[in-house]
């Protein structure tokens, strides 16, 4: 199972506080209109368009192949698009070669260069522009401080560590004031604990620098612990441009829903509006609610719904002789119970299996739908194999779009 409303222009820009307040930045407002590239015969990008504002840090997220490097790199100039504009600050700059663009790059490789000091790497863009020798020895001195380096200037490349590899290039990228630093899935090369920690501190000094940022990976972890914003791509284009918790709870296409973290996707009939969301009726008897990506489906369209396991609530079926309840947040009104005086809120099943993950316990339940995958916090009462529940949601937490 893979990874949940609103479609949005993927064109826009973010004007909330956390951007246009983060260090106070001007410059680096980037602008990419109908960009298009093929390499080898084959559309690699296709029209796209996007918007960063000064301070901002996107992620272009998908898997590989998608295209998100290739744009990363007609930004940075070592490309060039075979058509559309690429704009920073006002200033077309589609055809300037990539030596008279004030970008800072830091690559998976980290690209060292060996022969030279830990001060001298850093220092290596300030040289290229003609900065003289003691203005060069204090800004790294000032960089190395920056990002955590201290008394390390002396060293070379082989004595690092690998996160003091891509701290120095990160110092080396910054070093030069860029309008834009981007970062070619930096952190790939680190092991799981290291890469963790350097992402949060490389987000916390993007926010104190306020450089606007592109990170170009495919760790959805990653891309939603950082952003601002995450472009989702796939075969070229952007599929969804929106915050971190826009993409991962409101996923604007299939792509999206199926790519970004785990989703249980379930597929019914659309069964009208009510109070909490849309209804969606799986098979014959069983009622769901979702809330809709866009325009609403009319009644009777096949609809696909997408909900998370963390979302899923595993309920016990009320003992023998107990009014049946429905499950929390289901529309009881008398509008609600005329769409089908037959039909049950909930999606009853069979659990089939657990399996204890230490934080969670991730519960498995066949449904007339097919398995339904809850995640239980530490400390849920687990459900027995066999036992008859019934999985519930609230309206908000699924989404439900027309059938692909």
């Amino acid at each position: 199972m893979t990874a949940g409303t609103e479609t949005v222009d993927t064109a826009g820009a973010p004007t909330g506080p956390d951007t246009a307040a983060r260090a106070g930045s001007t410059r680096g407002r980037l602008v990419l209109e109908g960009i298009h590239k093929a390499l080898g015969g084959k559309a690699v990008v296709r029209g796209i368009d996007l918007t960063m504002e000064p301070g901002e840090f996107l992620t272009l997220l998908g898997p590989s192949g998608c295209g998100k490097s290739t744009t990363l790199n007609m930004v940075a100039g070592h490309l060039l698009p075979d058509s559309g504009v690429v704009e920073v600050d006002g200033r077309d700059i589609t055809r300037l070669p990539a030596n008279r663009r004030a970008m800072g790059m830091v690559f998976q490789s980290y690209a060292l260069f060996p022969h030279m000091t830990v001060a001298e790497n850093i220092a290596f863009g300030l040289r290229m522009r003609k900065v003289g020798a003691a203005r060069r020895r204090r800004r790294a001195a000032e960089a190395l401080e920056l990002v955590g380096l201290d008394g390390m200037g002396e060293r070379y490349p082989r004595q690092l560590s690998g996160g003091q590899r891509q701290r120095t290039a990160l110092a080396r990228a910054l070093i030069v004031e860029p309008d834009l630093l981007l970062l070619d899935e930096p952190f790939s090369n680190l092991d799981a604990q290291l890469r963790v920690r350097l992402r949060e501190e490389v987000a916390a000094l993007q926010r104190r620098v306020g450089t606007t940022t592109i990170l170009v990976t495919h760790d959805q972890d990653e891309a939603l612990a950082v952003s601002d914003r995450i472009a989702v791509m796939a075969e070229g284009t952007i599929h969804q441009l929106d915050a971190p918790e826009t993409v991962y709870l409101r996923p604007a296409t299939d792509f999206v829903a199926q790519f970004v973290g785990e989703v249980n996707v379930l597929d019914g009939i659309a069964a009208g509006a009510s109070g909490a969301g849309h209804r969606c009726r799986i098979g014959d008897t069983h009622l769901v609610t979702g809330t809709p990506v866009g325009t609403a489906p009319g009644d009777g369209e096949a609809v696909r719904l997408y909900v998370r396991p963390e979302a899923v609530r595993v309920l016990a079926v009320p003992e023998e002789g107990r009014p049946e309840r429905p499950p929390p947040d289901t529309d009881t009104s008398a509008a609600g119970a005329s769409v089908d005086t037959a039909t049950r809120p909930g999606l009853p099943g069979t659990v089939e299996a657990t399996r204890f993950l230490g934080t969670r316990v991730r519960c498995v339940v066949a449904t007339a739908a097919g398995r339904v995958e809850a995640t239980l916090p530490f400390g849920s009462e687990v459900p027995t194999l066999g036992e008859e529940v019934i999985c519930a949601w609230q309206p908000q937490h699924a989404s439900l779009t027309a059938r692909p």
